[in-house]
């Protein structure tokens, strides 16, 4: 099965930056798009960026210009760079993994699979 482990969260002061990594294990395939979305206290999980097999990014316009996702140096690792952090940015951190992987060394067929990380709390006092 595909698992998602998510790290790199915390408690930072208003400007400060973090970085936080996801690491997508199990039998890939391929990916098709890994995601981070922030789920701030009383509200509905949002997405805050997304990064595609092409490489092609896009930002929720709150972090654009601040928040940078990237494919890191470990296989299907992602990172997301949080830069000039503002209290409003404070939630639970998930990262989400869209592809398509094999079930077990001897599954003839791919099967898709959309997994989710356990979260990362980020908290950015003001």
């Amino acid at each position: 099965h595909v698992q998602l482990q998510a790290s790199g969260g915390g408690l930072v002061q208003a400007g400060g930056y973090l970085r936080l990594s996801c690491a997508v294990s199990g039998n890939i395939l391929s990916i098709n798009y890994i995601e981070w979305h922030r789920q701030a206290p009383g509200r509905q999980r949002d997405l805050v960026a997304q990064i595609n097999n092409g490489g092609g990014t896009m930002y929720e316009d709150s972090v654009k210009g601040r928040f940078t996702i990237s494919i890191g140096n470990a296989k299907n690792t992602v990172i997301l760079q949080m830069n000039s952090l503002k209290p409003e940015d404070t939630g639970v951190y998930y990262c989400n993994a869209v592809g398509s992987f094999r079930r077990s060394a001897t599954a003839s067929l791919p099967e898709p699979f959309n997994s989710w990380g356990q979260g990362t709390l980020v908290t950015v006092s003001s």
